[in-house]
């Protein structure tokens, strides 16, 4: 099990590297206007997003192995409040994860970008959340 635990947090280190950085790109987008730049930028877009669902998945994958496992030798595992809050933690963040692949999608389609201070409050979203589940796990508050 402890293998399995190792292979969720390394997709889930990759998947947050993704989530922390790919709006970062959308900052560097909205503050340039060079041609080739955004070019560039649209490059690194599509690798990150390459990366976010891959990790994604994999995490996905591992986690739903584990709470599998869980559930199976843990008869009030489910019933926990604090995983009900991260698995609620876990669904944002894959709604934030479209909500990033739609965005760069528009951008590199031509759309007209928000502001990058826009950029930079959306860019907090993934970190907030990181914190209380990281927080939910190891505390287990309630």
């Amino acid at each position: 099990m402890l293998w399995i635990k190792s292979f969720h947090l390394i997709f889930i280190i990759s998947w947050m590297a993704a989530l922390l950085y790919l709006p970062r790109l959308f900052v560097n987008w909205a503050e340039v206007d060079d041609d080739s730049t955004r070019q560039r930028l649209a490059l690194m877009m599509r690798r990150l997003l390459k990366l976010g669902h891959v990790a994604m998945g994999g995490s996905l994958l591992f986690g739903l192995w584990l709470l599998g496992w869980w559930v199976g030798h843990s008869d009030d595992y489910m019933s926990q409040g604090w995983l009900h809050a991260k698995l609620a933690l876990v669904l944002m963040l894959i709604a934030y994860q479209i909500s990033i692949s739609r965005i760069s999608k528009r951008l590199i389609a031509g759309d007209p970008p928000r502001s990058s201070k826009w950029y930079r409050w959306f860019n907090e979203i993934p970190a907030v959340a990181m914190l209380a589940i990281v927080i939910l796990v190891v505390v287990k508050p309630f």
